[in-house]
């Protein structure tokens, strides 16, 4: 029987770690272990890992000697011994079935895939409608596996709800790289390395929200961070030297990325649907309207517009000349 590796940060989540880790004991197969690192919590996180460990030996707690979830998740990895590597969140919870699930998919399919979950929000203050909007997103995704189309636009693989083998993970850098949000970063570099993603329909994992999560608080996830992660990993993996590069939007996305390019001496040329804004010049380049592109040969686009009405007739009109996810992406 495979042993399965589950890594998880913990950092003042006192409050929904027994929630948390009774989900994990819950679990439908036995063959797991827990390496649960505690990153300087300053309330009861430790001791109740403590004294989960003293009742089961599969459950192993380190103390973070540096600081931070990707120094967390590198002592985790590097204390580990499981065939599989799965991450977990210490504040949400698990289905009873996700490792069976997520095992089995892997065992089927064999190496160079990994194995997802459908993930559900839930809080006691209510669902916002972005989280809400993010997890429909999300699961249509998961459910055709399709989730590298769409790899600029949001993390397409929930963090705490994937496993690969061991092997996989390690091809792909684990998490020796630096580069926040440290989830993005490895879902990009699952799809560098060419992990194929296997289908799901099932809710696997339940994300809680709450005022004080990482994601709402921590500068390393705001959206400049998201944004020049996504722009790096463009240049690096989807930018065609060959083929003229179209930046539509003039939004504050669209301004931070033709900043960016221009900043890099990039050439490309930019699109508005905004009368008040075509014929304006912003660092150096003028913004046209949709016709210009009439004169362009072969371009492949970066699509920057917010407004979800305009992004659908974009990507009607793209879809005629080209394929999402090779020829355009959405970057919001």
């Amino acid at each position: 029987m495979f042993l399965l590796s589950i890594l998880m940060p913990v950092k003042n989540t006192a409050q929904y770690l027994p929630a948390c880790l009774d989900s994990i004991l819950a679990q439908s197969i036995p063959n797991w272990e827990l390496i649960a690192i505690n990153d300087h919590s300053t309330d009861n996180s430790k001791n109740i890992l403590l004294n989960y460990a003293q009742h089961d030996q599969r459950i192993k707690v380190f103390d973070n000697m540096e600081t931070g979830i990707i120094t967390a998740l590198r002592l985790a990895y590097s204390k580990s011994s499981g065939t599989f590597i799965t991450r977990m969140d210490s504040d949400d919870r698990m289905n009873s079935n996700k490792l069976v699930l997520l095992q089995q998919a892997l065992l089927a399919k064999g190496k160079r895939h990994i194995a997802i979950g459908q993930v559900q929000y839930f809080s006691k203050q209510g669902v916002g409608g972005g989280y809400q909007r993010y997890e429909t997103w999300l699961n249509g995704l998961t459910s055709k596996g399709s989730n590298y189309q769409e790899r600029y636009k949001e993390c397409a693989i929930p963090s705490p709800c994937w496993m690969v083998h061991r092997e996989d993970l390690e091809a792909c850098g684990a998490f020796r790289s630096n580069k926040y949000p440290e989830d993005y970063d490895l879902f990009f570099r699952f799809y560098q390395y060419g992990l194929t993603v296997i289908p799901s329909n099932k809710v696997l994992h339940y994300w809680r929200d709450y005022p004080e999560r990482t994601s709402r608080n921590d500068p390393n996830y705001a959206d400049n961070r998201f944004l020049s992660m996504k722009m790096d990993y463009f240049l690096q993996l989807d930018y065609q030297k060959d083929r003229p590069l179209v930046l539509w939007g003039a939004g504050k996305k669209g301004k931070w990325i033709a900043k960016f390019l221009t900043e890099k001496k990039i050439h490309f040329h930019w699109i508005c649907n905004n009368p008040n804004k075509i014929g304006h010049n912003i660092y150096g380049h003028i913004l046209r309207e949709e016709k210009y592109l009439d004169q362009l040969i072969n371009p492949h686009y970066i699509v920057a517009v917010a407004n979800m009405e305009a992004q659908t007739e974009i990507a009607k009109q793209l879809a005629i000349k080209g394929k999402l996810g090779s020829d355009f992406f959405f970057f919001c």
